[in-house]
């Protein structure tokens, strides 16, 4: 008899909004695969899984260059705390094809219980800033680019690092 029990999917709530509709709308697609991960079945992972990591790529580059754009040198905590995600997530792909059939699920439920956190502080930080700086993330514009000086933060645009 089977007793796991089915991952719980992480739902959108207001909690995980940031403030910026270009990152909110990007968070509530990562939730959205992360969930349809969540509900398929281990053997059929996958190609979902590569979807899902080349959105997260592109996620967490959109938001890396947002930070260079608007002063942060390119070794930031929050870009750093991106690149170890994607780095396990890219080892998890690997430990799948060499057979270990649950480990996306282990590690669409381990983000399922990071993501709000990383969102809530990194990501809430983020997007003050760049409302600070008028910074626009839709057109990837600043309203004065003269008022930014490069590469002088080393933060993660938030109050829980600096």
């Amino acid at each position: 008899m089977n007793t796991a029990t089915a991952p719980v999917p992480l739902a959108w709530t207001s909690e995980l909004h940031t403030g910026d509709g270009r990152m909110d709308e990007t968070h509530a697609e990562f939730v959205e695969q992360l969930n349809t991960l969540l509900a398929t079945p281990a053997d059929q992972q996958l190609p979902l899984y590569r979807t899902f990591l080349a959105h997260t790529q592109d996620h967490f580059d959109q938001e890396d260059r947002w930070m260079v754009a608007t002063g942060f040198t390119a070794d930031n905590c929050h870009a750093g705390q991106h690149a170890s995600i994607l780095e396990t997530m890219r080892a998890v792909e690997e430990h799948y094809l060499k057979g270990d059939q649950e480990i996306i699920t282990r590690l669409a439920e381990a983000l399922a219980e990071w993501f709000p956190q990383h969102a809530a502080s990194m990501d809430a930080g983020l997007a003050m800033h760049l409302r600070t700086v008028q910074f626009d993330s839709r057109t990837e514009t600043l309203a004065d680019p003269s008022a930014i000086r490069p590469a002088t933060m080393s933060g993660c645009g938030s109050v829980s690092c600096s």
